[in-house]
Formats: C-alpha cells, sequence, structure tokens
C-alpha cells in the first residue's frame, strides 16, 4: 500500500482511532475525549476493553486526575475504518498490530507512530511512506491495572513527515498533538529526534539494569564513563548515516559528539537527572516490563537498530550489544538487576 495524499487529510471531527490503551495511547487518547474529541480505542487486554466500556478511562497522577467515558473494542470485535490512526502499542508488536488494523485503514487514512524505536521504517514498509507519520514523545506514563493509566509528568512531544514535508495532513496531526501537549512541536527533521530518542533509550535500558531509580543511575558518578559511551555509540550511528539528532528535555546529543566540549556530557546528565526527578514516574517502563510486569521488554525493536544500522554504517557499538544482552538475561531470569551489571559494562567499555 503506497496511496494516500498528505495534502487530503480528514474532516474536522473524524473519529480518531487509538490502537493501544496502556500507557501513551490512554494518556493521550484520554485527554483528547475529555477536550471533546472522537475517539476510538482499540485494545488486546479484554479486560481494560472491559473496564474502560463500564467504567470510563481514568487517568491518574501529579499532572491531572480525571475520568472520561469512552468507547474501546477488542481488535476482534472493531468495526469501521478510520483515516487517522495513532498506533500506540510496543515497538515488538507493530507488524501484529499493522496486520489487525490494515483492514481498518481508510484509503486515504495514515498511521500515526506514537511509539519508541524506528518504528516508522516498519510501518511504511506496510502500508506505504505516504501514509506513515512520524512522532516522538518523552513523557512518563504507565499502565496500572484495567481502566488506569499513571502520566508521571509532562515531556516532549514531536511530531513530522518521514520526507520532511510540512503538508495538511501532518499539521492536522500537531494540531491533535497539541491538545494534548500544548508545546507539541512540529518538525522537518522527525527522524533527528527519533535517533535523539534511541541514544537517550540506551540510557533507559542501563537504569533498569539496576532497581534504583532513573535520576539515581544517571546521577551516579562512578557509571557516568559508560552511560556517556553508550549514549556516544546510537549518536554516532545516526551521524553516520546522515542525520541530524534532535535534543529534547536536558538530552543534549551534541554532549555525546566525538570532540564534544569537555564536560558537556556531564552536563546533559545533569539535565536529564533534573527533568527526571521532576516526573513522578521514578523508573522506566523497561524497568516495569522486568521487574512487575515480568515481560519481555522492546530491547530488540528499539536499540537492534542501533546495533543493525550501525553494522551497515561501518560503526561499532560493543556496548550497546552487550547491553541488549544483559536485558535479555534478565528477562530470562539468568541475571539479576543489580549495580554489578553496570560494572560490567565498564569492562567492555
Amino acid at each position: 500500500m503506497t496511496g494516500g495524499d498528505p495534502d487530503r487529510y480528514p474532516k474536522r471531527g473524524a473519529p480518531l482511532l487509538v490502537w493501544g490503551a496502556g500507557a501513551m495511547g490512554g494518556s493521550i487518547g484520554g485527554v483528547l475525549v475529555r477536550e471533546g474529541l472522537r475517539v476510538m480505542f482499540v485494545d488486546e487486554d479484554r479486560d481494560h476493553v472491559r473496564a474502560m466500556n463500564e467504567g470510563g478511562l481514568w487517568i491518574t497522577g501529579p499532572v491531572s486526575e480525571f475520568r472520561v467515558e469512552v468507547s474501546a473494542a477488542h481488535p476482534q470485535d472493531l468495526r469501521g475504518r478510520f483515516t487517522t490512526i495513532f498506533l500506540c502499542v510496543k515497538a515488538h508488536h507493530t507488524r501484529q498490530a499493522l496486520a489487525q488494523l490494515l483492514p481498518h485503514l481508510a484509503d486515504q487514512g495514515s498511521v500515526v507512530s506514537i511509539q519508541n524505536g524506528l518504528c516508522e521504517l516498519e510501518i511504511a514498509d506496510v502500508v506505504g511512506p505516504g501514509r506513515t507519520v512520524g512522532a516522538f514523545v518523552n513523557f512518563g506514563a504507565d499502565y496500572l491495572e484495567p481502566g488506569v493509566i499513571f502520566r508521571g509528568n509532562r515531556g516532549a512531544v514531536v511530531v513530522g513527515e518521514l520526507d520532511g514535508r510540512m503538508t495538511r495532513r501532518v499539521r492536522a496531526v500537531h494540531e491533535l498533538l497539541q491538545v494534548f501537549e500544548p508545546a507539541a512541536v512540529l518538525t522537518p527533521n522527525i527522524f533527528g529526534y527519533l535517533w535523539g530518542k534511541l541514544a537517550y533509550a540506551s540510557l533507559l535500558f542501563a537504569t533498569a539494569l539496576t532497581d534504583a531509580s532513573i535520576a539515581d543511575v544517571l546521577a551516579e558518578m562512578e557509571h557516568r564513563p559508560v552511560l556517556c559511551a553508550l549514549a556516544r555509540e546510537a549518536v554516532s550511528v545516526a551521524s553516520a548515516r546522515g542525520v541530524r539528532v534532535v535534543g529534547f528535555d536536558g538530552f543534549d546529543p551534541g554532549a555525546f559528539e566525538p570532540g564534544a566540549p569537555v564536560g558537556a556530557s556531564g552536563a546533559s546528565l545533569d539535565d536529564l537527572v533534573a527533568f527526571n526527578r521532576r516526573s513522578g514516574k521514578t523508573h522506566s517502563g523497561i524497568w516495569r516490563d522486568l521487574a512487575v510486569r515480568k515481560r519481555p521488554t522492546e530491547v530488540d525493536a528499539q536499540l537492534g537498530w542501533v546495533l543493525r544500522l550501525g553494522r551497515e554504517a561501518g560503526v561499532s557499538t560493543p556496548l550497546t550489544e552487550r547491553l541488549i544482552l544483559q536485558i535479555h538475561e534478565i528477562e530470562s531470569g539468568v541475571r539479576q538487576r543489580s549495580w554489578k551489571n553496570l560494572r560490567e559494562l565498564v569492562g567492555v567499555a
């Protein structure tokens, strides 16, 4: 499918489909419903769907507390076709979700990736680049229980066409996201933000090797050299591919480039510590997958891109490779979460 005209965008008032009503989709969709927009939610968790239909969607946390009546369906029960679909599933569930949502994507419709990693590339491979919109989010949120989403803070929200054009379509999506986050950014360089998030994600995966908070790990001086080296690998791969990486919420990609001023990386980590200290969400969703929900993380679907594209570009990424292995060992139960894991990475560095 390669159709779709970015300059013919949906009529105002058309219903939005949020595919995946967890942390990201629930947070964004809940605010849009509260502000009077028409939203349909889809989720694989039948208990979550039932709770939303019977008792509404509750958004809790320091940002806001509210409940809204919503309509939700399991993928097997969904009917109709939609011009705009916000895809909000975990990165490693992208292909499965695309197979399910394709019958519900209108002929001139688009899929907006509200995900981590480079899922836009997978989506474009299935529905076509002309029907794919890129997005980047950095607010903290968690699924707590059926019908309840915790939003821990406000963070960067960015949207852009894959080819950088400022189309009517992407402006309309930007307007939708501004309802959720007034400071949402419309960019001609969405891949710059996505690669910035990948570099930051390498830090977040490293924090999940322990049971300490994000801020406490990033603040620990002993492990800062290896954290900086991890971020530098991702930034180096992006640079080798000609991507101008963009910073956000304290993450300064320039601080992790070869030849960066002395102290720049430490200053960026200080800013990230301050950003995370202000959040009601102390631990990453990665840590929550490992420690609470006991399920596989997005590590391959996120950091796997750094390895694969690094090999193509001739950039060595040994720390990222070892980090992925450590996460898999924690997932399988042969490794425990501990500060020792970070010290092991120091040996690789």
